[in-house]
């Protein structure tokens, strides 16, 4: 087996553990199965992409639209990641406003509220084919040449970036889940909303602060799905089954253990790819996810955040 698997499995499961930690997090604190996560990430890269058009187009009229370093882009796509990220930020609070939160304030049930998010999802998946049609986008064109990095592997320096701008956001999320109050506050709803609300914390900011986290991640793995692939409306579609499955792996309410669980995830798929074949690739998550739920329902890691 070729050593250029593992650094492709490192890169794909990148993207799964970064969407999976939003995944996880919205699951182990408002309790149901979001199927809108999954659009959360096309819509992220969708509204980047927008963004970066209209700032690419200006910075190459200030003539500074040339590619960052050895990268296939330029200035422009960062600062559009912040807009992007905002926006969809704003798109999460807004679905939670006007759905889920009404929801949660009725008591329904948990299945009530996972086939209202199944519903959500189908309409944000259509509304985006509708808006910017089923051709698939680019970030860029610009052709980048894989570089050794050692040992038989070779990666383009947009694919480095990724697995480092990841391992960057997990450190940082992780630090501050743990070490800030607001972090203290999310693992006390998580473990109890109801004792977490007696004792005085803000259960709906913390919420509110989940549903931030949980969609600016998920902006930023669809941009870096959409920057090494192309961006496609169904394209978080096609990501949701390895996202759960990566959550579930690695433990609800986890973060080292959904980005552990992409890890295993993208690895097994790389293997799949070079030792099968690429047409069982997708079949790989629901294997996974089902030896899970038979061999340790409870994850890697547990259920805590």
């Amino acid at each position: 087996m070729s050593p250029q698997v593992l650094i492709d499995g490192i890169i794909a499961g990148s993207t799964i553990g970064l969407g999976a930690i939003g995944l996880t997090l919205t699951y182990s604190i408002l309790r149901f199965a979001n199927f809108t996560h999954g659009d959360f990430l096309a819509w992220g890269a969708y509204l980047t992409l927008t963004v970066s058009g209209f700032l690419g187009g200006l910075l190459a009229g200030l003539g500074i639209g040339d590619p960052l370093g050895p990268f296939s882009f330029g200035w422009g796509l960062p600062v559009s990641l912040l807009a992007g990220m905002a926006l969809t930020v704003l798109l999460t609070l807004g679905l939670d406003k006007v759905l889920f939160g009404r929801l949660r304030r009725r008591g329904a049930d948990a299945i009530i509220i996972v086939m209202a998010s199944f519903g959500a999802s189908m309409a944000l998946r259509s509304l985006l084919e509708f808006i910017f049609t089923a051709n698939p986008a680019y970030f860029t064109r610009e052709l980048q040449i894989a570089q050794k990095i050692g040992m038989g592997m070779r990666a383009t320096p947009d694919q480095m970036l990724t697995v480092g701008l990841t391992a960057v956001l997990v450190i940082a999320l992780h630090v501050f889940v743990t070490r800030s109050s607001t972090g203290r506050a999310m693992r006390a709803v998580s473990e109890n909303p109801g004792l977490a609300g007696v004792y005085g914390l803000d259960v709906q900011q913390v919420i509110r602060v989940t549903w931030i986290i949980g969609a600016a991640l998920a902006c930023v793995a669809g941009v870096m799905s959409g920057l090494l692939v192309q961006i496609r409306p169904y394209m978080g579609f096609d990501l949701l089954l390895p996202l759960f499955a990566a959550a579930i792996l690695g433990g609800i309410g986890s973060i080292p253990g959904a980005m552990l669980g992409g890890l295993i995830i993208g690895l097994a798929e790389a293997v799949t790819v070079q030792v099968v074949g690429a047409e069982w690739r997708a079949g790989v998550a629901f294997v996974v996810l089902v030896l899970v739920l038979i061999l340790r329902p409870s994850g890697l890691f547990g259920r805590r955040v």
